[in-house]
């Protein structure tokens, strides 16, 4: 019994430590890109977009599906960039803890 109140102990401390971790991975922003800098996106490690940039050369009024694609590529590459931040904020906490659906 004294084994299962200290891996409770140890539970509740990595989830307190989680928590704090994801909580700070609000104020950490990451940058993806598209078309060699054209379009930029900058996102949180909440996955929220915090700004989008579009330089001037980036804009044909006659090719908008490319401006379209280019913004596309932009956001999914700073939410990859995101995903992968979080990994490995995250895995500090769940190394050696293999919980399928958890981690």
């Amino acid at each position: 019994m004294k084994n299962m109140n200290q891996l409770m102990k140890q539970a509740k401390k990595m989830q307190e430590e989680m928590m704090k971790a994801q909580e700070a991975l609000g104020e950490k922003t990451v940058e993806g890109s598209a078309g060699g800098g054209a379009v930029t996106v900058v996102a949180n490690g909440h996955k929220q977009i915090q700004s989008v940039v579009i330089r001037p050369e980036a804009v044909d009024p006659d090719d908008v599906e490319m401006l379209q694609d280019l913004v596309l590529t932009a956001v999914n590459d700073a939410l990859k960039k995101v995903d992968d931040l979080v990994a490995g904020e995250l895995s500090k906490y769940t190394r050696g803890f293999n919980m399928p659906g958890l981690f």
